[in-house]
């Protein structure tokens, strides 16, 4: 008798997924729980367990198509039902794995003393499906302390650290800098203990080159890159020369790399800036006469969502974009005369960002189909403020979101900004800091942007974009005056928020921005 297995049941927001990927195939045999086939959604990923043990026998919904709430993927047969071949190479295999891991546990039990311990990476949340090995902080036989970092994960949205289970040593590492691993999956073995017998275990000597790129590491010039710092060095064109790497055998990590441009020791001239974007496999000098260098990168898991996301919103959304300018005047009277006062009482900056973000609250009460989502046929209307701020990470663009807005202060909303930034830069943000959110504000104007579309952030049905303040003639009761004006971009989902609400919402911005006082009165 087959058993059928089903999609789980979307949330009310998600109307469809696609079979991101089957882990099993027919003739599979599959435990209880055990995980068979992935559903992403325009939101998370979703995991799809077995019901029970048994076979699977057939896939009805292949890897690419799309499929509805509890729609059949496939049939799971019985144990019994599956060929008599596959089930005894299922059992060889098994055997065979397991012997030989007990071969290895009593091999490497024999060098080392002290209990052993499994590093495995986080459990993910059910919105990310695997990781990448980005640093290892600690080399095998390196005296480690209890709850000290070993290893950071990298996945599509946050950085994950692993600690230390305990005192000891790093007996074998199993997942290289670069490597993509599962949730909970083995990382490395670690021995408790002192470091005593740290000479019996077998460190590799200084690397060949042909070792090196085996293990994922890269050579620029003289030094060797692991997979996580080529990026970074290609994207702000740095001189590996100058960088101190503090990886096994010299190799430059991720880290080293964000130290140096913290720093700002390792900056690369227009004299020198050829070789840096020369390929990660030959230095400059090694390129033909006349070649023009290019390097190969791969694009990082949150590069990944990025992109797939943007382009989601173009292709899904009736997106318009509506334009207006502010005269900043106001605002940056009211942060020259209260700026040290504020910055005394509260411990925090009086910024541009938190006057934008209690004026698009109070408009968002105003206009409730700015502040909404589409779900479906369905329109989806939030009682609450929940404001998404774009953050520019090393990593990318990253959108924290601000929980009910109207309920916070000013020095409050300035300081979650602050906070957000800061953890931002250290890949610090959880996946529970980017969920949610009704809208989002993104400022280019801090990179010098005059004008722009920016994109909707799906579900969310408008986004308003900041640019950079310049002083401009503009007429003032009939006369010509020069004040600092910013243009402001407000993209919507026309589906949803008619023209003449969008207009009149930009409008509603505008004039709190221009007089604060509005803000108090509540006019």
């Amino acid at each position: 008798m087959s058993t059928e297995i089903k999609a789980p049941s979307f949330p009310e927001s998600v109307a469809e997924g696609t079979v991101a990927a089957w882990h099993k195939q027919p003739g599979d045999s599959v435990e209880r729980d055990e995980l068979i086939v992935e559903i992403e959604t325009d939101k998370v990923v979703l995991e799809v367990v077995a019901p029970s043990a048994g076979v699977l026998s057939e896939i009805k919904v292949q890897e690419g198509d799309t499929c509805d709430s509890e729609q059949v993927l496939g049939l799971l047969g019985v144990a019994e039902e599956a060929s008599a071949g596959v089930a005894e190479a299922v059992v060889a295999a098994e055997h065979e794995s397991s012997a030989e891991q007990s071969r290895a546990t009593a091999n490497q039990a024999a060098v080392e003393g002290g209990a052993r311990h499994e590093v495995k990476a986080p459990s993910f949340p059910e919105s990310v499906a695997e990781g990448t090995v980005s640093t290892w902080h600690k080399k095998p036989g390196e005296q480690v302390a209890r709850d000290e970092l070993l290893v950071d994960i990298e996945t599509d949205k946050v950085v994950l650290e692993v600690v230390a289970p305990a005192d000891g040593t790093i007996s074998e590492i199993k997942a290289s800098e670069g490597d993509q691993v599962a949730s909970e999956q083995v990382l490395a073995i670690f021995t408790e203990g002192a470091a005593g017998g740290a000479s019996e275990v077998s460190v590799k000597a200084a690397p060949s080159e042909a070792q090196s790129e085996e293990e994922g590491a890269s050579k620029l010039g003289s030094k060797w890159l692991s997979p996580a710092a080529r990026p970074l060095v290609a994207e702000h064109n740095l001189d590996v020369e100058k960088i101190s790497g503090s990886g096994r055998n010299g190799v430059i990590l991720k880290e080293d790399v964000q130290k140096a441009l913290k720093a700002g020791n390792a900056t690369t001239s227009a004299a020198t800036s050829a070789p840096a974007a020369a390929p990660a496999a030959a230095s400059s000098a090694e390129l033909p006469q006349g070649e023009r260098p290019e390097q190969r990168v791969p694009m990082s898991r949150l590069r990944q969502t990025i992109a797939k996301r943007l382009v989601n919103a173009q292709q899904t959304a009736a997106m318009l974009t509506t334009y207006n300018e502010v005269d900043m005047s106001a605002v940056m009277g009211l942060r020259s005369q209260y700026r040290d006062v504020f910055q005394k009482k509260h411990d925090i900056k009086l910024g541009f960002m938190g006057f934008f973000v209690k004026a698009c609250t109070e408009a968002l009460k105003r206009f409730p189909d700015v502040n909404a989502s589409i779900d479906g046929t369905d329109i989806v209307y939030h009682g609450y403020q929940d404001i998404g701020v774009a953050v520019s990470t090393p990593r990318g663009l990253v959108v924290p979101v601000i929980r009910d807005t109207d309920t916070l202060k000013l020095a409050d909303v300035e300081k979650q900004i602050a906070d957000f930034g800061k953890r931002g830069r250290d890949g610090k943000l959880g996946i529970e800091d980017m969920t949610g959110g009704t809208f989002t504000i993104t400022n280019g104007g801090i990179f010098g942007s005059m004008l722009s579309t920016p994109i909707l952030n799906p579900p969310q049905t408008a986004i308003l974009g900041m640019h950079n303040i310049q002083q401009r003639p503009v007429a003032v009761d009939g006369e010509v005056v020069i004040r600092p004006m910013m243009y402001l971009a407000l993209s919507y989902d026309h589906r949803m928020i008619d023209g003449k609400d969008a207009v009149q919402f930009l409008v509603a911005i505008k004039e709190l921005l221009e007089d604060p006082a509005r803000f108090l009165l509540d006019v």
